[in-house]
């Protein structure tokens, strides 16, 4: 029996294109596996960027980070799995991240910020595995305040399928009637969901919004005919809206993936670098303002 067979009245989202993530490094050197922005996709509207990095197992003394850098136009969002990370900014805010924290910070009108291993595990080292997520901002909030929501993990609420087989941690959006905990500036939904073996679950997603899922760990099936969507692979899912997932056949560990999905803003895009703006001069400006001084600098 497909997956569609056992649906109700919800139009389910099939696979549209299957994105293999590539691997690169970033910062002072950790390694990434990035979907998009790469040559065989450049963003998904809203969202501009995807990385998972690591895992890595630092050696003590050797782990690496990102140093000082601006942004400007755009959200970034700090999903830990492990490890621990100091972010610091020209707000004069700090927040120690730990594994299962969230760190969803507004750029905005521009803002300053370094995302650096702690000096306790620099000095311990130990495994680091989190997720980097870039989401656009619509050109009425490019010049916002910039600031961040910090979400514990312990904080983030959890939904479960009707099996009792998946969990999903919502930090936003919905999923199993929980909501998460993040306010967005347009509606993005971004959870992380743990499907285990013989796990199937089903949850609705507003028609309006693009949705992708990002498999990490394992292997799932999604779609009305059950396509396969292994480890470092991003499916971008087609128009409809609902989606359901299912453990992969003959699988005896947990599949990992996140879930992504968001009202498109369809408006113009120009970027560079740390700058996501509408216009190749507001793109100037941003270089100008930060190269003044006028985003600040972290003061230590």
């Amino acid at each position: 029996m497909s997956i569609a067979e056992r649906t109700e009245s919800a139009s389910i989202r099939p696979v549209a294109r299957l994105v293999p993530a590539r691997r690169a490094t970033e910062g002072e050197g950790f390694p990434i596996r990035r979907p998009f922005p790469t040559q065989a996709l450049m963003d998904l509207d809203p969202f501009l960027m995807l990385d998972e990095v690591g895992p890595v197992d630092w050696p003590p003394g050797q782990a690496k980070g990102a140093p000082d850098h601006p942004h400007r136009g755009f959200e970034t969002v700090s999903y830990m799995l492990s490890g621990e990370k100091l972010h610091e900014d020209s707000t004069g805010k700090s927040q120690l991240l730990h594994g299962g924290d969230v760190q969803w910070m507004t750029a905005g009108a521009g803002i300053v910020h370094s995302e650096m291993p702690s000096a306790r595990f620099r000095a311990a080292g130990g495994r680091t595995h989190s997720f980097q997520i870039w989401v656009n901002l619509p050109i009425a909030a490019k010049g916002a305040t910039p600031g961040y929501q910090y979400l514990p993990g312990a904080d983030i609420p959890v939904g479960r399928s009707d099996d009792g087989l998946i969990e999903a941690k919502v930090i936003s959006g919905e999923a199993f009637g929980v909501a998460g905990g993040i306010g967005t500036h347009t509606p993005v939904v971004l959870q992380d969901w743990t499907v285990a073996p013989g796990g199937r679950g089903r949850v609705e997603l507003p028609a309006d919004h693009n949705a992708a899922l990002y498999v990490f760990g394992g292997a799932v099936l999604t779609g009305p005919d059950g396509a396969r969507v292994e480890d470092g692979t991003l499916a971008i899912l087609a128009p409809g809206d609902a989606i359901e997932i299912a453990a992969a056949p003959g699988t005896a560990e947990p599949a990992r993936l996140l879930l992504l999905a968001g009202r498109p803003l369809n408006e113009p895009v120009a970027r560079y670098g740390p700058f996501v703006m509408t216009t190749e001069d507001e793109i100037y400006q941003a270089i100008r303002d930060y190269q003044s001084g006028r985003m600040g600098t972290i003061r230590r």
